[in-house]
């Protein structure tokens, strides 16, 4: 949730380490994600803290040198002298640095040992996502993965935190030596798999109860459906909306919307297109939370075309490609057909540079779309294509429907597109366009051959 206007600025540093097996390039996306994390969770970045190293430090991520950078620069009274992208300075606030981020899952000794340190909260990658998944999660679903996510990502944390409490907080009871008693941790850790379990249980029974949904969607005549998948914050929630006229949730933002939400691409055509936003994906997300979201990303699957969804404006589109690529191919959802859409064209420079642009992935990608979701003749054109590729296979075929039989008009406009219709003194004829069982179907029932 944002913060509230009067709310003070909450502040973090952020710290990373390059490895050698990673380009500056590489490096440098992986940490602008990492801001705009923080941005989502509420936090502005007031400095970042890099360090090249052959490996990570086993006892706390960083060298102690870089360790005694981050430590003097939290405790000087004039630090930070001015947030990263032009934020006011963090002297003003009271606190200072709140929080320190890490660029990379780290263990729990790790963060401990740095934690104590620094002497600030430490919040590696996976903890950040964590908790913007807690906080944006609305349904049942995407709530009782995200608890299975962060409690699987808690258990392993619990001896450390017990270090922390000291001897008073490891046994609970029992009197004597070793197996005499069960200690907090023991129990802790007894509950959590209780818990997960439990979680499992409710997320194969909503699981069953979404499949019999889906089902009854799918078995509805003259269905079809689309899945817009790709990089969070590539503008799918602004696309979404544009297609189907719905009033969804669209915030700049990684992460926004983490259910999936199913609404009609508008104007309705035939057949009638289902259009899906599903979860946005993100360079090394947990590998927890893929797991625990494939549900969410089950509407892919379920899809007879895909919109990948690709931001245009940002000159790292190639590795979008290349996350999404690998997170469907994981979902078994690569084989589905896919559209790219090359979406906020409108964010790159001029006129001149926005055809300049377009001319270049037009040129690299032939089937593409370049467009703005924005701009409403490019989300006209978007629809005919949507539309053209369920149409593909309809037949046309004429009708004649006698006046005895009319109830029947209005099921011939629900199932099929009526190209012409004409009457005479028996009753009308129409000239349809549809799937081939709905047309079979409607002859049927008028005494007609297929």
């Amino acid at each position: 949730m944002d913060r509230e206007v009067n709310e003070k600025p909450r502040y973090a540093a952020v710290v990373a380490v390059q490895l050698p097996s990673v380009s500056d390039v590489e490096f440098e996306a992986s940490l602008t994600e990492l801001r705009e994390l923080a941005k989502t969770l509420g936090y502005l970045v007031a400095h970042t803290f890099v360090q090249k190293r052959a490996g990570f430090d086993t006892a706390a991520y960083v060298g102690v040198g870089k360790l005694d950078e981050i430590r003097c620069f939290i405790d000087s009274d004039s630090a930070p002298a001015m947030a990263e992208g032009g934020a006011r300075s963090a002297a003003s606030h009271p606190r200072g640095i709140d929080v320190v981020l890490v660029d990379h899952e780290i263990s729990p000794s790790q963060a401990r040992n740095l934690e104590k340190a620094v002497g600030r909260e430490v919040m590696d990658r996976t903890m950040v996502i964590l908790e913007i998944f807690h906080r944006n999660a609305r349904s049942r679903a995407a709530r009782a993965q995200v608890e299975i996510a962060r409690l699987g990502y808690m258990a392993p944390r619990l001896r450390e935190a017990a270090k922390l409490a000291g001897p008073q907080g490891r046994q609970r009871s029992g009197v004597g030596g070793r197996g005499a008693g069960e200690s907090h941790t023991e129990m802790d850790r007894r509950k959590i798999r209780d818990r997960i379990a439990e979680l499992q249980l409710e997320i194969i029974a909503m699981d069953a109860e979404r499949k019999t949904q889906r089902a009854r969607r799918q078995g509805r005549q003259g269905l079809a459906c689309v899945a817009l998948v790709g990089y969070t914050n590539a503008g799918k929630s602004t696309l979404m909306r544009a297609l189907t006229g719905s009033e969804v949730l669209v915030a700049n933002k990684l992460f926004a919307t983490l259910d999936t939400t199913v609404r009609t691409l508008h104007p309705q055509s035939v057949p009638r297109v289902l259009v899906s936003d599903t979860v946005g994906f993100i360079k090394n997300l947990p590998h927890g939370l893929v797991a625990s979201f494939k549900s969410t990303l089950d509407e892919a699957l379920d899809a007879s075309l895909l919109l990948h969804v690709i931001d245009a404006s940002d000159p790292g589109f190639e590795r979008q490609l290349q996350v999404t690529d690998q997170v469907l191919e994981e979902i078994g959802a690569d084989a589905v057909p896919r559209l790219r859409v090359f979406n906020k064209i409108d964010h790159v420079g001029d006129a001149a540079a926005q055809a300049e642009r377009a001319a270049a992935l037009r040129a690299q990608y032939p089937d593409c779309i370049v467009m703005s979701a924005r701009r409403p003749d490019e989300v006209a054109r978007l629809h005919r294509t949507i539309v053209k590729f369920f149409q593909k296979d309809l037949v046309e075929a004429e009708l004649f429907l006698p006046w005895s039989a009319q109830q029947l008009r209005g099921e011939i406009y629900v199932s099929c597109e009526v190209l012409e219709e004409r009457a005479d003194d028996e009753g009308a004829f129409f000239r349809v366009r549809g799937e081939v069982d709905a047309v079979n179907g409607l002859r049927a029932r008028l005494g007609l051959k297929p």
